[in-house]
Order: structure tokens, then sequence, then C-alpha cells
């Protein structure tokens, strides 16, 4: 598939990986065994951890490419409209008579949440499923969910571009590409059914990947690259809604690795986009815009002072 005979638009970040269709429901509280409730509220909207952040690298400014996959139904119909109005470059997405993956995500007012994923028949897309020749972006962008074009990518590019990670937990996906990125970003899932606990999952993961992270929710993130270490709190804010927090963080953080910002303010970049996402109902109404994201990270300078 060649999405265009006339060479593309450069962009700041690609991000390749899992597009779904969002329902989020807010509850008092999350239903027990044969109960029946009633929703407070419903948000319905696209979502996916690479769509998501590409939404993300967008709304903070710059140009970002989307590629996955997205059914000939209404919900890719409706999430091929929301990224295209979001100016994100879609030319790289398959169609295909295959469903769009649907997630459910029940949302408590502490901003706890479940999520129920549903792919159907749905498989990731063969390996040369897109040419991706001609395309540089200057950050790519994985969710492991579509492993063999990841795979796929990084064999015809074959360049040194800096390329991050989103393990938002251990499968197939994350393991095929957790040893082939600069930026392993982690999420403490994922670190603790690598090794049972994020410090010496981030002492096993060094050895795999140059810069290591895992987010800890609200209590912020540690970090490896190479022989330095360190913490970072997360900027306090009332959270509603933590769906869509990592994906928010991996967009930012792709995004300030393409603008070139030194170590520590990527992951302050970072860390205010997937805080600011927590204040927000539902992972892409969450995901901040440029304005958004100043405001908060002025709010955060200003409590650190």
């Amino acid at each position: 598939m060649n999405p265009s005979s006339r060479p593309p638009t450069p962009v700041d970040v690609l991000s390749i990986g899992h597009a779904s269709h969002d329902l989020v429901f807010s509850l008092a509280h999350h239903p027990e065994a044969d109960e029946k409730t009633t929703a407070d509220k419903l948000l319905s909207c696209g979502g996916g951890p690479a769509a998501n952040a590409a939404v993300t690298v967008a709304r903070l400014g710059y140009k970002a490419a989307f590629s996955g996959y997205l059914g000939n139904d209404i919900y890719g119909d409706n999430h091929l409209k929301e990224l295209q109005a979001e100016t994100v470059d879609t030319r790289w997405i398959v169609r295909g008579a295959s469903p769009t993956p649907l997630s459910v995500v029940l949302v408590k007012p502490d901003g706890k949440r479940a999520l129920i994923s549903y792919k159907g028949e749905t498989l990731a897309l063969p390996a040369h499923s897109i040419d991706f020749s001609g395309l540089c972006p200057k950050v790519v962008l994985f969710d492991g969910h579509e492993p063999q074009l990841a795979l796929s990518f990084l064999q015809q590019t074959r360049s040194n571009l800096p390329s991050v990670l989103d393990a938002g937990s251990l499968h197939d996906g994350t393991v095929a590409l957790m040893d082939k990125v600069e930026y392993l970003v982690c999420s403490e899932k994922f670190a603790l059914q690598y090794a049972g606990d994020a410090i010496a999952a981030l002492s096993r993961l060094i050895l795999l990947a140059p810069v290591v992270v895992i987010t800890l929710g609200e209590r912020g993130l540690i970090w490896r690259r190479g022989a330095e270490s360190g913490s970072l709190p997360a900027p306090p804010v009332s959270a509603v809604d933590s769906t869509g927090a990592g994906d928010a963080f991996h967009g930012a953080f792709a995004a300030a690795v393409a603008a070139g910002l030194d170590w520590l303010a990527i992951l302050h970049y970072a860390s205010v986009a997937g805080a600011f996402c927590c204040t927000q109902t539902g992972a892409r109404r969450g995901l901040p815009n440029r304005q958004q994201h100043q405001a908060l990270a002025q709010q955060w300078r200003q409590n650190q002072d």
C-alpha cells in the first residue's frame, strides 16, 4: 500500500499501533455480580494508545501521523474523521472488513477505571501492509499492538531516528520491541509483570534499552539513562478519570524528543500531559492542547517554587 505518489509532508512524530472506539461510562461505583445500574454520563469517541498519542502530538502543536488499522464500519469512519479533524496525517491507515476494535471503560468518581476491550477476529496487520518509504519522521512511537508493522518500519527505514515504546503491559508485541527502541517507557503494570517490582524492573530493563522510564501514576515516575537515574513526582491534580493518561504521557514524551528538549525537560513535559488527562472524563477529551499544557506546567512550577 502506497498512500501517495508524492513525497509526504515531514512529520515530527509517527505513531504506529492501536486505534479503537471508546465507550466511556461514568458510574457511582463498579457494579457487583447481577447488579443493574445506570451510568451518569456516556462519552463516545476514538481511542487506542497510539492513536491517542498521535492526537496529543497534534494538539500540542506538532505534526503527527498515525499508522494502524480501522474497520470499514461506523466506528472506523468516525475515528478517521476525528483524526483528520485533529490534523493527524492518516495516509498510513489500513481500512478493512474486520471490525474496528471497541473498548468499554467504566469510570468511578475517584478516577479509577475498569476497561473491557473487544477485537473480535481483527488481527494485527502483516509486516508489509504499508510502504513507509519516503516518510521521514523525527521520532517514531510504537505501542506494541502492531508489532509486525513496527518491525517492518524499522527494517524499511534502517535509520537511527529516536524510537519510543509505550509498554503498557507485557505481551508479545512489547516483548518483540522492547530491545529495539531507544526509549522504553513502561507502565508500573508492565514493570510488575516483567520483574515483580518496579526497581528490579528498572535494573533489568536498562540492559535492553539505552533509556528506561517507569510511570507510577500519581506517584510520578522513575528512570534510568545509562549510568544516570532519578525520579520525578507527578503534578498534583484533582483526578476524575485516569483513562488515557499514559497515552498523553507517551505522545508528549515523543513530541518533546522531537523538539530536542533536554532530558529532564522531556520528563516534565510528558508528566504535565499525563496529569492533565486525569482531570477530564475520557481519554480523547483529556488530551491537552498547547494552552492547557502550558497552564498546568506553569501552575506546577509555581507550586514547586
